[in-house]
């Protein structure tokens, strides 16, 4: 997908966000209504705490085409997260995904961090095999309830 375009993320997407995140996980994963409710918060948590120098997020396109999200925030001092990371269903496996998920560890190394974590669910079985590919390392997996779901949580770190 060489025409995708990764801009930056604007507040008049946060509409766009929240609800092509609660379409997505709640058909392809069954979320309920809580899982709309976090991505809401974190949404608006980014924007109204926005630091650039420490933060970054990006909306893929094509032809100006809404397609994906991902999120570069800052965990702690010495500690990215990478959050809110989709794609739709029509542009995975085109190498949209990767090129994504490079923008934002190269963001986060550039600006200093020397690590970056994230938490899914191991029923992701496509992103989770993308961070494996990445050099990323799972250092938990657990069982919990979440979001209406039996999963297994697992959380990811990748070392600079």
């Amino acid at each position: 997908m060489s025409d995708l375009n990764l801009r930056p993320v604007r507040p008049e997407d946060a509409p766009w966000l929240v609800a092509e995140h609660i379409a997505l996980y709640s058909g392809e994963y069954g979320f309920d209504d809580s899982f709309g409710v976090l991505v809401g918060q974190i949404v608006e948590d980014f924007f109204a705490n926005f630091d650039p120098a420490t933060e970054a997020g990006w909306i893929a396109e094509l032809d100006g085409t809404p397609l994906g999200s991902i999120f570069c925030t800052q965990l702690s001092e010495d500690t990215a997260q990478l959050r809110l990371f989709f794609l739709v269903e029509k542009a995975r496996g085109t190498g949209a995904a990767k090129r994504m998920l490079q923008t934002c560890m190269d963001f986060a190394m550039s600006r200093g961090y020397p690590q970056m974590r994230l938490w899914t669910h191991q029923s992701h079985t496509a992103a989770c095999r993308l961070y494996r590919r990445f050099g990323w390392h799972c250092i938990e997996s657990k069982p919990a309830l979440s979001f209406g779901q039996q999963e297994v949580i697992e959380t990811y770190v990748y070392r600079f």
